[in-house]
């Protein structure tokens, strides 16, 4: 049988009941589905090999997986019941997995495109695509005297530890242009890291002794499933539950308070319930006075600028309820706010996240099991990035140091400083049509999809337009994939080892190569050896990457004794027996009140933040003025993240089109009724779509689920999206975040 049909032969049936429960059934094949009460008979443990793998999207879970094999294929996975966390469950992407390792869609073999967006694709060899990437690799060396003319955008597709191989191969070539930064959290983490000294969360899994919850833009019934049960089970012990977002989300009808403030005004509502808590005398003065410094300063920022009422009115929140729900979170012991990353896609995102901090930190929050002001952590990811440190051929030129962009003069080499070129990533396409001497004039993709995350799409394709070649590493024909030149089939999480861990929870997991690579895929380790073997057969000592590989003993090359120590493991063959967790002397971050800040105390007056060019205390900044009649909403959709897996015929069942979702009021005063085609547009482009009437948007807002369809459909987000950046995010990240919600479109009846 071929794996083509293997892979269609796993039934969808009892996958598209879309419960935990029925999980594990979901992914048997047609002829292992029986009823219920003889599936414990049908399923014969012994009969499959066992693999242990975790899922590696950009996504709070980070899942640890169980994989059943048998005869080579996969049959079925299950969350693994070791971790507390996954508990035994998936999300339904999660389950999805084995149709996106055997869907028929997946980029089989490297191919050649004759014209980008043609449509005309060749199957080539291995061997041909490394001849022309490598070939135009040199030619761009030999031409500009450097390879700043190739560069590297990479994101998060795929979060193995193992991946960052991709920026090690970029190196072992030489000093290349690099677009860096994040459209993810960046504002936030410059935020916390102003005010705590660094981006570190308690234990999602401790939220079950906080008396008082505010989950503030965040949407865990969609994005963090396991998460809701910590909620939920807090909720059940007594604790009130509020929930602030411009959407009424899953988790808002959860919630036992629901708030739907304008837009963007989120810091204006966390400074006037401070204000609320200072003017009751509700501060915890043990912790402002012992382990703070500039809260006196905050007090008068507050008491001179700030009263509940502003804060009503730029909010659209009663300010009896601000009163109220200010009261309730100081009195709670402990309270806790979860900070969404949507939340700081705004120009005052970083500034918003300041001010919630400080309100979390003077009720005296901070350090204590069951509160915090719940962001994320990096604590986990301390591994030796063996793959990424890879060290340039000698003789490579590249950026010289402490010149602006696009001025190079090499006649003083010796003297001279090399680094890479960075590009902000948040603006690619401006970018690539800006960056001259040299221009960027290859690009190569991999673990992201640009067409469908990076912004102003019809400028993006100018860009592209621009590249001289365009090299995609993917598993699916994706909108990038038809801007590009060649593409390169890579392998699925299954057939690959790597290592995962989360920004999130505090769990590791192994991630073992189930099966063999389908078709011709390969892994990024495997990519990065064929590239260097062809660049050192046409030009000795070009790259300095190792030429032959064992991608499992890679993976083992990322442990160290600190991991080890820190997870309570002796090797990581230990993993192979299911996941572990890190060995936390509390739950709490923070716990002993050292902070990581300048003044090793919590800052609510942070001279770092003023040196950087913004405010020294959290200060209210305005957002962003309307420049169209809607504002525009483009969260991500509940069953996939950004590109992936909505593109898969199975969860095309749930979300078989696009929508934009539209207050009725404002549809009628449009002439507009459900299900009609209509025609959003804005000063960056337009998209056509479906309307669908609903309540839970503001009346004042358009919301379009950020996704790809695949064949068959134009819609995309980005259509509609412009650059425009978030105050912050350059401190940590590297380039500021992006301003994705502070965007606004207007829609007539197409």
């Amino acid at each position: 049988m071929s794996m083509t049909k293997q892979g269609n032969s796993l039934s969808r049936r009892r996958f598209l009941q879309g419960t935990a429960a029925a999980g594990a059934a979901a992914m048997l094949p047609c002829s292992l589905l029986v009823p219920d009460e003889a599936m414990a008979e049908a399923f014969k443990a012994g009969e499959f090999a066992t693999f242990r793998n975790a899922c590696p999207r950009n996504c709070y879970d980070t899942c640890s997986i169980k994989t059943y094999v048998k005869d080579g294929v996969v049959q079925f996975i299950e969350g693994a019941q070791e971790s507390t966390f996954t508990h035994g469950g998936l999300c339904v992407k999660g389950y999805s997995y084995p149709r996106k390792l055997y869907s028929p869609n997946r980029v089989k073999y490297p191919m050649v495109q004759d014209g980008r967006r043609s449509g005309r694709w060749r199957r080539i060899s291995w061997d041909e695509a490394m001849e022309r990437i490598a070939g135009k690799i040199l030619e761009i060396k030999e031409k500009d005297d450097s390879l700043l003319g190739l560069g590297l955008t990479k994101y998060s597709g795929h979060f193995g530890i193992t991946n960052y191989v991709v920026e090690g191969m970029m190196s072992s070539l030489g000093y290349t242009t690099r677009f860096v930064g994040t459209p993810c959290w960046p504002a936030g983490i410059d935020a916390q890291n102003y005010d705590l000294g660094n981006m570190w969360c308690n234990d999602p899994e401790d939220m079950v002794k906080a008396k008082y919850i505010i989950v503030w833009g965040a949407n865990p019934a969609w994005c963090s499933v396991h998460t809701m049960k910590y909620i939920m089970e807090a909720q059940r012990r007594g604790a009130k539950v509020v929930v602030i977002d411009p959407v009424f989300t899953q988790t808002a009808a959860k919630g036992d308070v629901f708030w739907q403030p304008e837009t963007s005004s989120d810091g204006a509502l966390a400074l006037g319930m401070a204000r609320h808590i200072l003017d009751k005398d509700m501060v915890d003065r043990d912790f402002v006075n012992s382990h703070s410094i500039g809260f006196d300063d905050f007090a008068e920022y507050l008491r001179n600028n700030v009263t509940v009422e502003w804060a009503a009115e730029k909010s659209g929140i009663p300010a009896d309820q601000i009163r109220e729900v200010a009261e309730e979170f100081a009195s709670a012991d402990p309270a806790t706010v979860w900070i969404g990353y949507g939340l700081q896609r705004h120009v005052n995102g970083g500034a918003t996240v300041r001010s919630i901090d400080a309100l979390v930190a003077m009720t005296g929050n901070v350090g204590k099991e069951g509160g915090g002001a719940r962001y994320g952590h990096l604590q986990t990811w301390g591994f030796n990035y063996h793959a990424m440190i890879q060290s340039p051929p000698e003789g490579s030129k590249g950026f010289i140091g402490g010149a602006a962009k696009g001025e190079f003069d090499f006649t003083d080499a010796d003297a001279a400083s090399y680094s890479n070129r960075t590009v902000n990533i948040n603006k690619t396409a401006q970018e690539i049509l800006d960056t001259n001497d040299p221009p960027v004039r290859m690009l190569w993709v991999s673990c992201k999809n640009p067409f469908a995350q990076d912004f102003d799409r019809p400028k993006l394709e100018k860009a592209f337009d621009k590249l001289e070649m365009v090299v995609s590493v993917e598993q699916f024909f994706t909108e990038t994939v038809a801007n590009s030149d060649i593409v390169l089939p890579v392998t699925t999480m299954f057939e690959e080892w790597t290592v995962n861990v989360s920004y999130w929870h505090y769990w590791l997991g192994i991630n073992e190569q189930a099966v063999k690579p389908l078709y011709e895929s390969k892994s990024n380790i495997e990519i990065a050896a064929l590239l260097s073997k062809k660049m050192n057969e046409l030009s000795p000592g070009s790259c300095t990457f190792p030429q032959e590989v064992d991608t499992r003993e890679w993976m083992a090359k990322e442990f160290n004794k600190g991991i080890y120590d820190y997870f309570g493991i002796n090797d990581w063959t230990d993993l192979k027996n299911g996941p572990v967790k890190a060995k936390l002397t509390s739950t709490a971050a923070w716990s002993n009140y050292e902070f990581g800040t300048p003044s090793g105390k919590y800052e609510f007056r942070s001279e770092q933040c003023a040196a950087n060019g913004h405010k020294a205390l959290p200060e209210y900044k305005e957002s962003r003025k309307s420049y169209d009649e809607f504002r525009l909403l483009t969260p991500h959709t509940k069953f996939g993240i950004h590109s992936q897996f909505v593109n898969l015929d199975w969860m095309q069942e749930y979300y078989p089109e696009p929508f934009v979702y539209m207050h009725p009021d404002a549809a009628r005063e449009k002439g507009i009724a459900d299900l009609d085609m209509v025609r959003v547009f804005n000063k960056v482009g337009e998209q056509k779509v479906r309307v669908k009437l609903s309540t839970n948007v503001a009346k004042n807002c358009l919301m379009m689920y950020e996704a790809w369809f695949g064949k068959g459909t134009d819609f995309n987000v980005q259509n509609l999206v412009d650059d425009e950046s978030a105050d912050m995010g350059a401190f940590k990240a590297g380039a500021p975040g992006v301003a994705i919600h502070d965007q606004f479109a207007n829609v007539e009846k197409a």
